[in-house]
């Protein structure tokens, strides 16, 4: 009889923790863990600078335009009919162009609804003499029938809501956006993204929207308020964030659970 010894050294014991390892990122990859564990102690890195226009969820903004005036020149004046400015300068006025956004948000809300509703209703019949044919009641009704109180109904309804909303938000800075898109009628489309990393934690700034050429002021800034369609978004991403987020088992139950 032949003996056989199984030995384990420390090269077999990496070895079995390597193909473990492997499989628990295997197992992670499809929750996008991976990226997650590749970048443990380190900030977040900041996305590169892109085209918008070239992002895969981009469309051309489309609006009602007004009726084209045709241009014509007036002889011996300086004016051109259906121009927007006497002298050029070096406002954004085409696609590429830089514009700074004041953004400024200071919404304040506090609503109060109280609604009360109510209603009652009493209904009594009583024929203890009906041509004669109170004699006959028994035959058609059931026996023991009262005439004086045949019919005594009553109803009382009420309804009562009241909400209230309170909502306070502030926000204050500033964005330089690209102008992505020049409308026929002059207007412009703007879209820019500021990102800031402080403390392993990258906060987010977007802005887009459609403006007026003539909204923009001398030193090429235009106020947040003078944006039309526009798209204000705040947020971040990082570790503080993360941590601020339930995960996402919890918010897949939290949509599939009816109760």
């Amino acid at each position: 009889m032949i003996k056989r010894h199984t030995r384990s050294t420390p090269l077999f014991r990496k070895a079995a923790m390597l193909l473990a390892a492997t499989a628990l990122c295997g197992a992670l990859a499809g929750c996008g863990s991976v990226d997650r564990l590749a970048n443990v102690g380190k900030a977040p890195a900041l996305s590169a600078i892109e085209d918008p226009t070239a992002q895969a969820g981009y469309k051309p903004v489309q609006m009602p335009m007004p009726t084209p005036e045709p241009v014509s020149y007036a002889s011996n004046s300086l004016w051109r009919q259906g121009s927007r400015a006497f002298f050029k300068d070096q406002r954004a006025r085409q696609i590429g162009d830089l514009v700074t956004v004041r953004v400024k948000v200071t919404d304040k809300a506090n609503i109060d609804n109280t609604t009360k509703r109510s209603r009652s209703s009493a209904d009594t019949m009583t024929a203890p003499n009906l041509l004669g044919f109170e004699k006959n009641y028994g035959k058609v009704l059931p026996d023991g029938v009262d005439p004086s109180s045949m019919v005594d109904t009553s109803g009382t309804s009420s309804t009562a809501g009241a909400g209230s909303v309170r909502r306070s938000e502030e926000l204050v800075t500033n964005v330089a956006a690209v102008v992505t898109q020049a409308l026929p009628n002059g207007n412009l489309v703007i879209e820019g993204k500021q990102e800031i990393r402080v403390n392993f934690e990258i906060r987010e700034l977007i802005v887009a929207g459609v403006i007026r050429p003539e909204d923009i002021e001398g030193d090429n800034t235009i106020d947040s308020t003078k944006i039309a369609q526009a798209r204000i978004a705040y947020g971040g991403r990082g570790q503080i964030t993360d941590v601020q987020q339930p995960r996402y088992g919890q918010q897949v139950m939290d949509i599939l659970l009816p109760f």
